[in-house]
C-alpha cells in the first residue's frame, strides 16, 4: 500500500508557485507568479512638439523684426546713411477733390486799413446748486482776428467826381468806409484751459460735438468787430483813400484834389 501511493506521488511531480514555496490542493494556478511583479510608474505628461515649435518660430520671427527696425531707426538718427528714407514713417494720403469755381464777382473796393486784433474769450456753462467738479463747462479760448475797412467805389453816383474847366483842379465825393465781417487767424488762435466736470466727461465718452466750438468762435468774431468799431479804423480808411486818391490824380496833372466823406 506504501508503494503504490509512493508511486502514484511520482507521477504528478510537485507544483510551486514561487521560489520556495509549494502549491498546496484547492490553491489557484497563476503563471504570473513565478514573474517579479511589475512596477507601477506615474503617467508622464504629453508634451505637443508641433505647437511648442510653432511658438518658437514665431518669437524669433518677431525678435528679427524688431531688430530690423531697431537697426534703421537708429542708423537714420545717428546719420549714418544720409540718405536713407524711414520706411516706417507716416505716410499722409490726401483724397479730397478738386476745388471748384461757383461764381466770379468783380470787386470795385479798395481796401484802406486794417485792424489786427486778439481777445481772450472765457465762457462758463455750470447749474446752480450744483458743484463745478459734477456739472460744469469752462473755456479759455485765445483768438486773433483781422478787420479790413474798405471804401466801395462802385457805388459812387452821378455828379460825385467834379473837375474845373481847365482839369487842374477835382473835387470828389465818396461813400462812407465800410467794415469787413471779421477773419478769425486759426494759426494763431488755440484753446488755453478747458475745464470740465464730471458729468460732463461722461457725456462725452458717449456723444461728441464737432461744432462745440463755433459759439467760442462766434463770440470771438462779436468782440473783435466791436473793437474795430472802436478803433478809428473808419477815419484812419478815410485819411488813406485821400491820400492814394491825391496820388493818383497828381499823377494826372491835376493840382488840387479834394476828397469828401459823409459826415460821420
Amino acid at each position: 500500500m506504501a508503494d503504490s501511493e509512493e508511486s502514484k506521488t511520482s507521477e504528478y511531480p510537485e507544483v510551486t508557485s514561487g521560489p520556495g514555496k509549494s502549491l498546496e490542493i484547492g490553491d489557484r494556478l497563476d503563471p504570473r507568479d513565478d514573474r517579479e511583479p511589475r512596477k507601477t510608474e506615474p503617467p508622464q505628461p504629453v508634451i505637443l512638439k508641433q505647437g511648442g515649435g510653432a511658438m518658437r518660430g514665431l518669437f524669433w520671427l518677431v525678435a528679427a523684426i524688431g531688430l530690423v527696425v531697431a537697426l534703421v531707426l537708429g542708423a537714420k538718427t545717428i546719420g549714418l546713411f544720409p540718405g536713407l528714407k524711414n520706411p516706417f514713417a507716416q505716410e499722409q494720403t490726401d483724397r479730397s477733390g478738386p476745388a471748384l469755381l461757383k461764381s466770379v464777382q468783380d470787386l470795385n473796393q479798395f481796401v484802406a486799413a486794417e485792424g489786427n486784433f486778439q481777445v481772450i474769450v472765457d465762457v462758463q456753462k455750470d447749474r446752480k446748486y450744483i458743484p463745478d467738479f459734477l456739472l460744469n463747462e469752462r473755456i479759455l479760448f485765445v483768438a486773433a482776428g483781422s478787420v479790413e475797412v474798405y471804401v466801395d467805389f462802385s457805388s459812387i453816383g452821378q455828379g460825385a467826381v467834379k473837375e474845373s474847366e481847365d482839369r487842374r483842379t477835382a473835387e470828389i465825393t465818396l461813400p462812407a468806409p465800410q467794415l469787413r465781417p471779421v477773419r478769425i487767424d486759426n494759426d494763431h488762435s488755440y484753446v488755453y484751459q478747458e475745464e470740465r466736470g464730471v458729468f460732463n466727461r461722461i457725456g462725452d465718452a458717449f456723444s461728441s460735438d464737432p461744432n462745440r466750438l463755433q459759439e467760442v468762435y462766434k463770440l470771438a468774431e462779436q468782440k473783435i468787430g466791436d473793437a474795430a468799431k472802436d478803433a478809428g479804423l473808419q477815419k484812419r480808411a478815410e485819411d488813406n483813400t485821400r491820400k492814394m486818391l491825391q496820388q493818383f490824380l497828381g499823377a494826372l496833372g491835376y493840382t488840387s484834389v479834394t476828397v469828401n466823406f459823409p459826415a460821420g
